[in-house]
């Protein structure tokens, strides 16, 4: 019984942290959802940053905004009208990705 309170706990917890981490406030979605591994190290862009830097490379309409444990976001933006779905890496060159 004592187990199982912990894991809703637990359960609770990631939850309420997962929306701060959708903003990059308290690092990746994927961090706190726990699917990262324990010696990943989860820089501390926000999804501010990466949507400045997309918008930058003349993106418009970024949304979506998704980190991954290895530091690169992932959003869909449009440019010249046409939708594109984008990886932005630590190194922040944004690219295209297929579908």
């Amino acid at each position: 019984m004592h187990g199982t309170s912990l894991r809703i706990a637990a359960a609770l917890i990631a939850l309420a942290v997962a929306p701060l981490a959708l903003d990059g406030a308290a690092g990746s979605a994927a961090f706190a959802a726990g699917n990262c591994e324990p010696g990943d190290k989860v820089d501390n862009s926000t999804a501010t940053d990466a949507k400045k830097k997309i918008e930058a490379a003349g993106y418009s309409q970024v949304r979506d905004l998704k980190k991954g444990c290895d530091n690169v976001w992932h959003a869909k933006a449009v440019k010249d009208g046409a939708p594109a779905n984008l990886a932005l890496g630590p190194d922040g060159q944004v690219r295209r990705e297929t579908d």
